[in-house]
């Protein structure tokens, strides 16, 4: 299914959107030295009922998946970069730490997601890492426009994760979204410009490039849900929704100003 959302849907949007932005913000925060995964799924738990919103992960429950989540923000460490389940884990200087999170909220969802150095050891080969993803959804971004195909959109992911010589997945990557978390179209991570479904203004997308170290091959965890490098290598994962308006991509997830 691909939804094309109307004026007041759009606005609803925008507004689960920043809430996205906020609670990820906040627990990026509160991410320190010794906190604990569970904490932090605490935390956003109370932040999402807070604002009147629904969990899209709590209750998700698809073919590839151990279901149902039963939690309500991915926390995927290290060698950890999809479907993070939270666990009784606490953090250590040095852990890189990505954090995914959809809400819906009016009828609307939202999904973003952002990975970070936990204290103050900062491994230059993981700001890189994270580094090559930002990159990336900015290209993706910005080749997003009405009459753009996915393609174009893949193929400029793809272009700066490639470039920056990481290997590319292309089991999983965006996707559409609007009134449920996943929607048609996919949006590879790596592709051909020119080809796919034709950009429209009212299309929401969820563009997230990820990348692992030194492997594109993925092994599931034993909780049946947490995707990790099957070397043991760190990964990164940079997530926005934009909606796609008449003048280009307008990011739905972006933090406060003055935020980072």
């Amino acid at each position: 299914m691909i939804e094309i959302l109307n004026r007041t849907q759009l606005d609803r949007a925008r507004e689960t959107g920043a809430l996205v932005a906020d609670i990820l913000q906040a627990m990026k925060r509160r991410s320190k030295v010794g906190t604990n995964l569970l904490d932090i799924d605490k935390w956003t738990k109370a932040m999402i009922a807070e604002a009147g919103a629904l969990s899209c992960y709590v209750d998700y429950a698809p073919s590839f998946g151990r279901g149902p989540f039963g939690h309500y923000i991915c926390t995927a460490v290290n060698d950890a970069v999809l479907h993070g389940r939270p666990y009784d884990y606490r953090l250590a200087d040095g852990d890189l730490l990505t954090l995914d999170l959809a809400v819906s909220k009016a009828g609307v969802a939202a999904d973003a997601a952002i990975s970070f150095l936990v204290g103050g050891e900062k491994p230059p080969e993981s700001v890189e890492m994270i580094d090559a993803t930002e990159r990336a959804l900015a290209a993706g971004i910005a080749a997003a426009k009405p009459g753009a195909r996915i393609g174009d959109l893949s193929h400029a992911i793809g272009t700066v994760l490639g470039g920056a010589g990481y290997p590319i997945n292309t089991q999983f990557g965006g996707h559409g979204i609007g009134s449920t978390m996943h929607q048609d179209p996919h949006v590879s991570n790596t592709g051909r410009p020119g080809r796919g479904y034709k950009l429209r203004p009212g299309l929401l997308l969820a563009l997230e490039p990820w990348v692992m170290a030194d492997t594109a091959e993925l092994v599931t965890d034993a909780d049946g849900w947490t995707l990790r490098s099957a070397t043991g290598c760190r990964t990164a994962h940079s997530e926005h929704t934009i909606a796609i308006t008449e003048d280009g991509a307008e990011i739905l997830t972006l933090p406060k100003p003055g935020q980072p």
